[in-house]
């Protein structure tokens, strides 16, 4: 998973709305913004169970308080690496491809789904503050977070 993320929202970590505590009032939800996801995978998937993938890679923001608002173009492509599906230069008789059984590919899906999550989270946790003639952008505190997060559990 690689993720380019640029969106607004209410963080949640872990199901933890960490925004209550961390996120100022007049910097909550409705930012817009627009992520690129990119989905590769070993399995041998068709095209239309990539695009499948891809589709729930976008559902991933959601798990970290993604607000999807207006101005939001938020999009993902998803690539198989097998060589099995792979077309060949110059290959014109049709042959046998070996591909996942639709059943079998939920699995990925949530494996895309967590991924994300975890790609958003790990962008977010390695910014540092900026500061510019309009402002300052503060680093999440991670000690803070660890805090919330761990004050969350049962």
């Amino acid at each position: 998973m690689l993720a380019q993320t640029n969106f607004g929202g209410n963080l949640t970590i872990a199901g933890v709305p960490v925004y209550k505590s961390l996120q100022p009032p007049s910097r909550r939800a409705g930012a817009d913004g627009s992520c690129m996801l990119v989905v590769a995978t070993d399995a041998p998937l068709d095209a239309r169970d990539l695009r499948r993938l891809a589709a729930r890679a976008v559902f991933g923001l959601a798990r970290t308080g993604s607000s999807y608002s207006n101005g939001s173009g938020d999009f993902a492509i998803a690539f198989s690496t097998s060589a099995d599906v792979r077309s060949r230069f110059g290959e014109t008789a049709p042959r046998a491809h070996p591909l996942l059984p639709t059943d079998a590919v939920s699995p990925l899906f949530e494996a895309a789904l967590e991924a994300t999550e975890e790609a958003v989270y790990n962008y977010l946790l390695q910014a540092t503050t900026v500061r510019s003639s309009i402002g300052t952008a503060e680093a999440i505190p991670i000690d803070r977070l660890r805090e919330l997060i761990k004050g969350a559990r049962p």
